[in-house]
């Protein structure tokens, strides 16, 4: 067990459910991999949200509320990390969850579904699929529900090429990825460098604050954001941590 006074409890706790994921089926030998890069990035930012994360959100929560149809991509280790909070954000936004993977298999998303359905959501994408386009990997097939109409999808520990395809399809694609250099980050609508356990409270806090907002109000916040100035300042960041 480890200690909750442990100075790296946080990452040591999410390393400890993803290898109970892969135990469970739910994540792969390469969600640990990727955990593992994650941290490297997280202990340059002293596993703290930055400023510059926090602008990230705010814009964030402006978009998806002015969005028609939102969707929540999720894989295995965001299932294992906080399907909790995201069946929160779903809820708070009425939109839906959809289950995507790289390594897919029938039994891998039947027990992401089962997953979520202890929290009475019932997520998207582990029925009948529909390929987006340009996109050949496991990563290209969608559901025709959810993704696929979506105007907008967050994306979380996601891979580069199927956030380049939502994009070329017209969609808003807000990315949570703790490296600013990733080709998901630079391609992404908004880019959130954080750790998604401590984006997904924040957001949702941030949402229930700006529901009060006017539409006019939302558009200027999501019109004064700019990703690539924020990527810039989060990569400096990084820089003074090593």
């Amino acid at each position: 067990m480890i200690p909750k006074n442990h100075p790296r409890y946080n990452s040591l706790m999410q390393r400890h459910l993803i290898e109970e994921g892969i135990h469970k089926g739910i994540t792969s030998m390469q969600g640990l991999i990727a955990q593992g890069r994650g941290e490297t990035f997280d202990y340059l930012l002293k596993e703290k949200t930055s400023k510059y994360a926090e602008e990230a959100i705010h814009a964030t929560a402006a978009l998806l509320l002015l969005s028609i149809k939102p969707v929540i991509s999720v894989n295995g280790n965001t299932t294992v990390l906080c399907s909790k909070e995201l069946v929160e954000l779903s809820n708070e936004l009425k939109c839906s969850i959809e289950v995507n993977l790289f390594y897919r298999t029938k039994k891998r998303e039947k027990l992401i579904e089962k997953e979520f359905l202890k929290f009475n959501k019932k997520i998207l994408g582990a029925g009948k699929k529909i390929r987006l386009k340009g996109l050949t990997s496991n990563r290209g097939l969608v559901d025709v529900k959810g993704i696929y109409c979506a105007d907008t999808v967050l994306v979380m520990l996601e891979d580069g090429d199927r956030t380049e395809s939502l994009i070329k399809a017209g969609k808003k694609v807000i990315a949570v990825d703790l490296n600013p250099l990733s080709r998901t980050a630079q391609k992404a609508s908004i880019s959130i460098t954080d750790n998604v356990l401590r984006v997904i409270p924040l957001l949702i806090k941030e949402i229930k604050k700006l529901k009060k907002k006017k539409t006019s109000e939302l558009i200027k916040i999501v019109l004064k954001y700019n990703n690539e100035k924020n990527l810039i300042n989060s990569i400096n960041l990084l820089k003074k941590g090593i």
